[in-house]
C-alpha cells in the first residue's frame, strides 16, 4: 500500500496527478468517493491533462483528455464521447481512512 495524499489534499469535485515510481496516476473525488487511474488515455496512451491537476471537463462531472476531447465517466473510467468511445481508463485501487487516500496495489 502507498500513500497519495492526506484527505484534505484531494476536494470535493477536484482532481489530483501523481507520480509514483514512475507511474503517473490521477485520483478525482466525487460525492465523497475516490477514484484512482493511470494517466493515460487509450486512443493514443498519451497523458490525460495539460496541467497539474486538470482531468475534469468545465462541469467537474466527467473525466476530460486535453489532447482529443474524449470525456469519461468519473465512477468507471468509462468514455462516453470521443475517438476511444466505450473503451475505458484503467482504474486502480484504492481506499481512504483517517491517515488519508491509499492506492491498494
Amino acid at each position: 500500500m502507498q500513500l497519495l495524499c492526506a484527505s484534505e489534499q484531494l476536494a470535493e469535485g477536484h482532481s489530483r496527478a501523481f507520480n509514483l515510481a514512475g507511474q503517473a496516476l490521477f485520483a478525482v473525488r466525487r460525492h465523497g468517493q475516490v477514484f484512482v487511474y493511470r494517466n493515460r488515455c487509450p486512443h493514443k496512451g498519451i497523458p490525460l491533462n495539460w496541467a497539474d491537476d486538470t482531468f475534469l471537463d468545465a462541469s467537474a462531472s466527467l473525466i476530460h483528455c486535453a489532447q482529443h476531447g474524449a470525456l469519461f465517466l468519473i465512477e468507471s473510467g468509462e468514455c462516453v464521447a470521443g475517438p476511444c468511445e466505450g473503451e475505458q481508463l484503467q482504474a486502480l485501487a484504492c481506499h481512504e481512512d483517517s491517515q488519508g487516500i491509499w492506492l491498494s496495489a
